[in-house]
C-alpha cells in the first residue's frame, strides 16, 4: 500500500479539477480526498497498490480535466497518512 500526498498549482479551481481527479481514482481504483487550497492549489491524499497511485499521479499531472492545466505538482510519500476506504472531494 502506497500513500501519498498530492499539491497541484495551476489552473486548477473553477475548472472541474476536483470532480475529474475524484472520477479519476474511481477508475483506477485509488481512494483518499481532494480539496481546494486557498492560495489557489489542490490538495489530494491518496492511498491505493503501488502501480495504481503511479497511474493516477500521472493522470493528475496532465490534468483529469480538460479546462484545467497543471505548472506544478508535488508529490510525497506519506506513510503516517490514513488508509481511506473511498474518494470524496471536500470542501
Amino acid at each position: 500500500m502506497k500513500k501519498v500526498s498530492i499539491r497541484v498549482t495551476g489552473l486548477v479551481q473553477g475548472v472541474g479539477f476536483r470532480y475529474s481527479t475524484k472520477l479519476a481514482a474511481d477508475q483506477i481504483g485509488v481512494y483518499g480526498i481532494v480539496r481546494n487550497e486557498s492560495d489557489g492549489s489542490v490538495y489530494i491524499e491518496a492511498n491505493g497498490d503501488e502501480e495504481k497511485i503511479d497511474k493516477f499521479t500521472e493522470k493528475i499531472r496532465n490534468s483529469p480535466t480538460p479546462s484545467g492545466q497543471v505548472d506544478s505538482i508535488n508529490v510525497e510519500e506519506l506513510s503516517s497518512l490514513p488508509v481511506r476506504d473511498k474518494f470524496i472531494i471536500s470542501n
